[in-house]
């Protein structure tokens, strides 16, 4: 059975899985998708077109689906696609895309600390953290097992790659290299994520070829056309140094420089 305080807003068009709890004065809409296990704390606002998955934990204050912080928005159907297992603090904010039939989608196993927010048409992997008052502007994709710092603003159109970690109160303007580790106003590459690869199970010789690649890539004063080039002749092509490469290359903002 669910738990739903009296004093709850749940619309009857609701559609509510079972187990679910929702605490005093929440706000469900009625285009809401709410799976089993999922729990809504006390004042917390669910409207929108808003699909929340299993196990999914919402607590006071949250306001999830809200409409777009976007002058393009005119009113047209677009989404959030919330997954399993996720942690959503006090007070964060997360909105649905932007034009008709877009989608915000967040993957799942995240934990979005309190006041942290996603913008319209953002995509988040599985396994990330985003500290109090990270901010995720606009088309911005977090892949797996990010990390990003409190008070961190990520640009508009941005691109972070997986395992990596950005630094408190850093200013992100250009794509963030998986399995790095940045920091700065604007963020800058200062070397490998080596406790999130580490904790991945990522073999020792993996991680030294990625530390040599680092090196040649962000700190040796190449441009990085000629970086990698030099990487692939001298270290050859695994699975993350391949993974690593491509990221860079297919980048359409550029990705952070190495610091000086």
């Amino acid at each position: 059975m669910n738990k739903i305080h009296p004093t709850a807003i749940v619309d009857k068009k609701a559609k509510l899985a079972d187990d679910i709890e929702v605490g005093p004065y929440a706000i469900i809409g009625p285009d809401v998708e709410i799976a089993k296990g999922v729990v809504v704390g006390g004042r917390a606002t669910i409207e929108g077109y808003t699909v929340i998955g299993e196990g999914t934990q919402i607590f006071t204050g949250a306001v999830i689906g809200s409409a777009p912080q976007d002058l393009k928005y005119k009113g047209k159907k677009s989404f959030l696609k919330i997954g399993k297992k996720n942690i959503i603090r006090e007070y964060v904010t997360m909105n649905p895309g932007t034009e008709e039939g877009t989608v915000t989608f967040v993957g799942d196993g995240n934990l979005f600390m309190a006041y942290s927010h996603v913008a319209h048409d953002c995509r988040i992997g599985n396994n990330c953290i985003i500290a109090n008052v990270g901010t995720l502007a606009g088309h911005v994709t977090l892949e797996d097992k990010v990390v990003l710092g409190g008070l961190a603003a990520v640009h508009q159109f941005t691109r972070v790659g997986k395992m990596s970690i950005i630094g408190g109160c850093s200013k992100v303007v250009q794509d963030v290299p998986p399995f790095s580790t940045c920091d700065g106003n604007p963020a800058r590459v200062y070397g490998l994520n080596l406790i999130g690869i580490t904790r991945s199970g990522m073999p020792k010789d993996a991680q030294a070829r990625l530390r040599r690649a680092f090196k040649t890539l962000f700190h040796s004063g190449l441009i990085l056309k000629n970086g990698i080039e030099k990487v692939k002749k001298n270290l050859g092509l695994s699975e993350e140094i391949d993974y690593l490469l491509n990221f860079i290359k297919n980048s359409e903002r550029g990705v952070c420089r190495g610091n000086k």
